[in-house]
């Protein structure tokens, strides 16, 4: 992923504990909803980044924050447009905006979804 490659080659990493995992990292099944993920991040401590979503049904990620998100969950990050993260200028805002987020997480606890850059 773009975003990974930049952050670490920038030495993130060794500053903030982050790092990108894919669902098989994780131990969670390619076919699992969106209710399932977002529980599973915030049971683990992690925030889930995204490309944009819609509400298309009862699981949906938009219904699970709306019926699910409190004053501490973890927020959703969301990327706006998962095609132009190929634009060195949009995705270098895409990475300022997630490391803001990561470094002062604590004022985005339960914001739910947060839209980047």
């Amino acid at each position: 992923m773009l975003l990974w490659a930049d952050i670490s080659s920038e030495g993130w990493p060794e500053l903030f504990p982050i790092r990108f995992a894919l669902f098989r990292d994780i131990g969670l099944p390619p076919g699992s909803n969106d209710l399932e993920v977002w529980d599973f991040a915030q049971r683990h401590g992690l925030i889930l980044l995204t490309a944009n979503r819609r509400m298309k049904e009862e699981s949906s990620l938009e219904r699970t924050i709306r019926d699910e998100n409190t004053a501490i969950s973890l927020p959703v990050l969301t990327i706006g447009n998962k095609n132009r993260v190929v634009e060195r200028e949009y995705r270098e805002k895409c990475e300022s905006r997630l490391l803001e987020i990561v470094v002062y997480l604590e004022d985005y606890l339960g914001a739910g979804r947060i839209f980047i850059p």
